[in-house]
């Protein structure tokens, strides 16, 4: 049955691994065909049942437009993989409950997120609205109002430490050393971390993010780092491992 499960979450994965490519690649330049898949983003010619299948249609098209040939981004297939891994993952560790719903949304936004900013170097307001609505629902099924109303105030918090921490580098840096979507983004570690995992999280990201940040400062002359990609790989560890602040702590104590 565990199989049956692997094989469903997968395809579904690879499904909203298209969906959410789409909406990273659309929605930052307000492309007003946002939801509608089924058309070429180069010629715009509308798309075949076999042409908007998930990884097989890059496969049967062998990468390109059947009517432009133009060749077809492999970021597509690639997002639409590893969309479906980690729908996959999701239900290994957390099995059917609140918490797996919490890790598909996160799974989600980091796959948006990670598309919009590596491309347009922009986090869409109507993303971070959206999930924001989603993770306030889940956790209070989960935790109740209590528990809603604690996240919210942990999201505020991490909100101000985050803008906070910009005001210190553009201070220092004498210009923009952060995105306002970063920013907000914090709001929404918040709604599923508690404050501790939450600080963790932008120090984990900003670590993963230091490799690559040398390598985009060496190449790019802009010198300007999407960092939101890496402060959602840091959220995505952190959530998925399950560990706990008093763990943590404890390492530190003893």
């Amino acid at each position: 049955m565990n199989l049956l499960y692997f094989i469903i979450f997968f395809l579904f994965g690879t499904i909203m691994g298209s969906i959410y490519t789409t909406i990273g690649y659309r929605l930052p330049v307000e492309d007003k065909k946002l939801f509608s898949k089924f058309y070429c983003d180069e010629c715009y010619h509308k798309l075949n049942l076999f042409e908007i299948i998930p990884i097989f249609s890059f496969i049967f098209l062998k990468g390109k437009c059947s009517y432009c040939h133009q060749s077809i981004s492999k970021k597509n297939i690639l997002m639409e993989l590893f969309t479906g891994i980690l729908f996959v993952f999701s239900y290994y560790v957390f099995g059917f409950s609140y918490e797996l719903l919490i890790a598909l949304g996160i799974v989600s936004l980091l796959v948006i997120v990670t598309v919009s900013d590596m491309t347009y170097l922009v986090i869409p307001d109507e993303v971070l609205i959206f999930f924001s609505g989603y993770f306030i629902i889940v956790q209070y099924f989960r935790l109740g109002l209590n528990g809603v109303f604690k996240h919210i105030f942990i999201g505020l918090f991490l909100f101000f430490i985050m803008y906070t921490v910009m005001l210190i580098g553009n201070k220092i840096f004498k210009r923009e050393s952060l995105g306002g979507g970063d920013i907000k983004m914090m709001f929404l570690f918040g709604l599923i971390l508690d404050l501790f995992l939450g600080v963790l999280a932008i120090f984990v990201g900003s670590i993963i993010a230091l490799p690559m940040s040398l390598f985009l400062l060496y190449t790019n002359k802009e010198k300007v780092i999407p960092f939101g990609p890496f402060l959602l790989i840091a959220l995505t560890i952190i959530y998925f491992i399950q560990i706990e602040s008093n763990t943590i702590i404890s390492w530190f104590v003893f």
